[in-house]
């Protein structure tokens, strides 16, 4: 982050460019990601699914949690080897700047894996019994020969192959709590290994390509951004200052809720952190007027959905990675596509509270509302900041995530108490665990996409889809149905990953604005993420809240509606998406 911060600094002040930096970034880049997936393996925080583990019975989950390490540990076995004959193969490529041989890059990968293997080991050891383990393995092992007896099969029909090892498999694991991640290396391997002749080096190679953009290096930096405004206090003197202006309205604790959210995400780039940073604060004087707990957990997951357009968004970024789309028209797009989702959600917040009793809420006195404006003020201009600069080409969605973090922390030491040696040390910890998570899941899902690829299954899908009656429509009713339920099944951005190769052409070639498509896309994963009884989001938020998502469910339905009213709208009128531009 600091080399990057420099070298923009250098570039654009001095005229002067480092021209060494843009290779000990990728370098440093690629080790941060590794060893964030070895601290995430530790801390047990990868992405899984966890919906049908929860609900197995005790005797049941121990041997679902055997297979699932076991899974695991297949996975980085079969991988181990390869990663190192690739490291042994990238020595004969040299950086052009630094002269240093490719190697001293890649070679994150395999230590990574081996890192994480002997991690695996040893969770195993700790937490899952011997006698689990052991039938486990043995059924997992016969499971294994009936597939070897099969491999002749599996060569002369592909499309078997396809679906038992990229969809059979991938949701096997993906019930059973396998890590994200994982599932799509597992049915990767499972399909090249019985199904193919392409040696497994070829996973470790897209993985390399998947998780090593230079864009991608703003993930980590944004998640860091994320960590000093929930540390520093700036979220909160957000919310107050809205709460001061709107708190004495009817729905305005709502109005403050979505408001807060809505720029809180320009900041942070993260839900997870706009909820952590927005509940607290707000929770307490919204139970206090009488509002139901699962109402302000509905409110705040599908709030948080709402927001996840506004840039800087992690997902914006990624999407525009692997579709080839700019992101700095993804930014640009994003606010005006929220702000159309903030209206349908302010709208439905109005009507449910028609009937709230406001007469005894004291509205803040001027003096009290100026004072929060003042600490408020640096806060409130961190997103405009942001979107100003990639806005108008002033810096890269990459170079301006140094810029914020700058910002952020310039201000925050000398306006909001600061952050302490420890915390800092917790924030870095906390950036690597989860970049790591979020780029090794690109990274299988990278050399998941391209083997079903190979499979020739895109060609007719891509013809098929391309030949719906109906037009572009139809196409984009079906984009929607497919990123609401893959959205809530991967978690949102893996269902990204995966078919933005294959849809974003179809829409190119049905005359569809890249930028327009990109928007529908992502505003129906963000849906599907917050949509039970399986969306990841919405436990995510009801672990925040506090309430058991048996109650929150049947609350957060209307607002869902309201969401998916709006996403209608953004389909049907492309101008929504395209006039900023």
């Amino acid at each position: 982050m600091v080399l990057m911060l420099v070298s923009s600094f250098s570039r654009y002040v001095f005229s002067l460019s480092i021209v060494w930096a843009d290779e000990f970034i990728s370098i440093a880049f690629l080790w941060l990601a590794m060893l964030g997936c070895v601290i995430a393996m530790r801390r047990n925080e990868h992405l899984r699914l966890t919906v049908f583990l929860e609900k197995a019975s005790p005797a049941l989950r121990g041997y679902i949690q055997a297979f699932a390490i076991i899974m695991v540990a297949i996975c980085l076995g079969a991988l181990v080897s390869p990663s190192i004959e690739y490291a042994q193969e990238e020595w004969f490529i040299t950086s052009p700047a630094l002269g240093i041989p490719n190697t001293y890059r890649v070679a994150a990968i395999p230590v990574g894996i081996s890192l994480m293997l002997l991690t695996v080991i040893g969770y195993a050891m700790r937490t899952v019994g011997l006698r689990q383990l052991v039938i486990t393995s043995v059924l997992v092992a016969a499971a294994a020969g009936l597939l070897f007896l099969l491999e002749p099969l599996f060569h002369e029909i592909t499309s078997l192959g396809l679906i038992i090892f990229l969809i059979g498999l991938v949701a096997l694991c993906l019930a059973a709590g396998v890590p994200i991640a994982f599932c799509f290396g597992l049915g990767t391997i499972g399909f090249l290994t019985f199904s193919s002749y392409v040696p497994l080096m070829v996973v470790v190679s897209r993985m390399d390509e998947g998780m090593s953009s230079v864009i991608l290096v703003s993930v980590p930096i944004f998640v860091m951004l994320g960590c000093i405004l929930d540390a520093t206090g700036m979220g909160k003197a957000i919310v107050d200052f809205l709460a001061a202006l709107l708190g004495h309205v009817k729905a305005g604790m709502s109005y403050v809720l979505l408001g807060s959210l809505f720029i809180v995400s320009g900041i942070s780039g993260s839900k997870v952190s706009d909820m952590a940073t927005v509940a607290p604060a707000l929770f307490p004087e919204m139970k206090r007027r009488g509002n139901k707990p699962k109402e302000m957990i509905a409110l705040l997951g599908t709030g948080a959905a709402m927001a996840d357009t506004v840039p800087p968004s992690i997902v914006l970024i990624v999407l525009g990675s692997v579709a080839g789309v700019s992101i700095a028209a993804l930014f640009q797009a994003g606010f005006v596509v929220a702000l159309v989702l903030l209206m349908v959600l302010l709208l439905l917040a109005r009507w449910k509270a028609r009937h709230e009793d406001v007469h005894n809420v004291k509205r803040a006195g001027l003096r009290q509302a100026v004072k929060l404006s003042v600490i408020a003020a640096p806060a409130l201009l961190l997103p405009f900041l942001i979107r100003g600069a990639v806005g108008s080409g002033m810096a890269t969605a990459t170079e301006v995530s140094t810029i914020a973090v700058l910002y952020t922390l310039v201000v925050g030491q000398v306006l909001y108490g600061g952050i302490g040696v420890r915390k800092t040390y917790g924030m870095l910890v906390e950036t690597a665990s989860l970049s790591g998570t979020i780029l090794l899941i690109l990274g299988t899902a990278s050399a998941m996409a391209w083997a079903i690829t190979q499979s020739g299954v895109i060609q007719g899908l891509s013809t098929f889809l391309a030949n719906l009656p109906g037009g572009w429509i139809a196409y984009m009713a079906v984009t929607i149905v497919v990123f609401l339920v893959l959205g809530c099944v991967l978690e949102g951005l893996p269902a990204l990953l995966l078919l933005a190769p294959i849809l974003f052409p179809i829409a190119r070639n049905l005359g569809i604005n890249e930028v327009h498509y990109a928007m529908v896309a992502v505003t129906a994963m963000n849906i599907g993420l917050m949509m039970p009884p399986i969306g990841v989001g919405f436990y995510v938020a009801c672990r925040i809240g506090g309430e058991p998502p048996d109650e929150v469910m049947g609350a957060i339905l209307p607002y869902l509606g309201a969401l998916l009213l709006g996403l209608v709208i953004i389909a049907l009128v492309p101008g929504i998406s395209t006039f900023a531009l």
